[in-house]
């Protein structure tokens, strides 16, 4: 199955996604913060990243998806990015991807059934 990366800062859900993923067969690795996604993001080449927007700041992972989309070596990792910051800041909207302001495959909302993640997983991987 897939090697995928999850990037958030809540250990929680680290883990509970972690649980998610392992039980459907794929390998997982994980970062706390936006920098050491990018990092391992270059070093580990995962086949897919989970990315969550507000860990350091606010917008962490709406910058880390814009970096990865415009480096060479990245340019081509599918992302879902799955966050809680319309719920969190009340925001009247959701997000959806943008080739370039949100260069991402899918955006999920928080809490995410694991279904849900599964599915869309799936979809992006082209499985």
């Amino acid at each position: 199955m897939a090697r995928i990366l999850v990037v958030d800062d809540d250990n929680a859900f680290v883990e509970s996604v972690t649980a998610v993923l392992e039980g459907d067969g794929h390998t997982i690795t994980a970062a706390h913060n936006g920098a050491d996604g990018f990092r391992m993001a270059k070093k580990d080449k995962p086949d897919l990243m989970i990315l969550d927007v507000m860990m350091t700041n606010d917008s962490e992972g709406f910058e880390v998806a814009r970096k990865l989309h415009e480096d060479a070596e990245t340019k081509n990792m599918p992302v879902v990015m799955i966050t809680g910051i319309r719920k969190a800041k009340g925001l009247p909207f959701g997000f959806e991807p943008d080739a370039d302001w949100l260069p991402v495959n899918a955006v999920l909302e928080k809490p995410v059934k694991p279904e849900v993640l599964l599915k869309k997983i799936k979809e992006t991987l082209g499985r």
